[in-house]
């Protein structure tokens, strides 16, 4: 009976050397060294000393944590480039298009100029024929007006009075003043008084 007891008991001794072993440890090096770092702690906020950078400085000059510093830095700024390469790129697309649009405008508007500048050829064009015409025109009345005033005034009359209205008005507006009158007398007085009256206007 003792062996069984000896048996339910080892267990128990096991744990309780284990656990013995952990108080003891707890007991001399943890909790005296979670004290003098509070202890340290406390000293170095009264001290102004910032610890969180001081470690930081310390960890900075261990090789291997500087290595990876450097390399996680140099993805950072390997990532900024490549979104401001991105960015740019997208600029330098954004500004060809302005000035593929730019270029366009222009071409349609030289173009239109090309255009307008044949149509001003050509209304130049007519507008010289006009005149041309236009010469002709009087020169032709003005023969015509010195012919009537060579007829009797009796004549030229009669052959005013049968004329289409605005050919008649073009040829006594262009004759002399007593030519005129001579006509005007040897009218009719309905036809005198309807072409006096289209003269003064």
């Amino acid at each position: 009976m003792k062996r069984k007891k000896d048996k339910q008991t080892e267990p128990y001794k096991e744990q309780s050397r284990t656990g013995g072993i952990i108080q003891m440890l707890l007991a001399w090096f943890i909790i005296p060294l979670i004290f003098a770092v509070a202890v340290l702690l406390i000293i170095a906020k009264v001290a102004d000393v910032d610890v969180v950078q001081k470690a930081k400085d310390l960890t900075g000059s261990i090789p291997l944590l500087e290595q990876k510093e450097q390399q996680a830095s140099k993805k950072k700024d390997e990532k900024i480039l490549e979104e401001r390469i991105t960015a740019l790129k997208e600029e330098v697309k954004q500004k060809e298009q302005q000035l593929q649009d730019i270029q366009d405008d222009l071409r349609k508007s030289d173009e239109k100029n090309e255009k307008l500048v044949l149509e001003q050829d050509k209304l130049q064009a007519q507008i010289a024929a006009l005149k041309r015409s236009s010469d002709e025109t009087k020169q032709e009345i003005g023969q015509l007006v010195a012919t009537y005033e060579k007829m009797s005034a009796k004549s030229s009359a009669a052959v005013i009075a049968k004329m289409d209205e605005a050919q008649a008005l073009q040829l006594l507006s262009q004759m002399k003043a007593d030519t005129l009158a001579a006509v005007l007398e040897k009218m009719s007085p309905e036809d005198a008084a309807k072409y006096t009256a289209l003269l003064a206007k």
